[in-house]
């Protein structure tokens, strides 16, 4: 069982959200490390500058699988099956396996996905 995080989840760490970095704290006290993929954190670094702090300390910690060739094959067919077109949500929902958690702050989006994809996950909006 592991924790899948999206961008919404990072930039609630960010923001110090409670909730969000205590589901997170869980997850690596559990002996678990959180993932997300190199395009996810595209979406949320601005480069550091001091206005990322919490973001900066947290993304060494992560598991950030490449967007490469074969993920991004796979991620291409779960869109054409979903009928969807969100690269990085299809992308995200592939690195989740049965039983995982996804932080989301984009529930709806990713669910249809999971289902299209076979995926049988707890969607954890954040």
């Amino acid at each position: 069982m592991s924790m899948v995080l999206d961008a919404g989840a990072l930039v609630a760490v960010e923001r110090a959200d409670r909730y969000t970095v205590s589901l997170i704290k869980q997850e690596f006290l559990a002996g678990r490390t959180p993932v997300t993929h190199g395009g996810i954190i595209g979406q949320v670094w601005r480069g550091g500058s001091g206005r990322q702090a919490n973001l900066a300390r947290l993304l060494p910690a992560l598991d950030v699988v490449s967007l490469d060739d074969v993920l991004g094959r796979r991620t291409g067919v779960l869109l054409g099956r979903a009928k969807m077109h969100d690269v990085l949500d299809a992308a995200l929902v592939l690195l989740a396996m049965d039983g995982d958690s996804i932080l989301t702050s984009d529930p709806d989006d990713l669910e249809p996905l999971a289902v299209s994809a076979d995926r049988h996950v707890d969607i954890v909006p954040v």
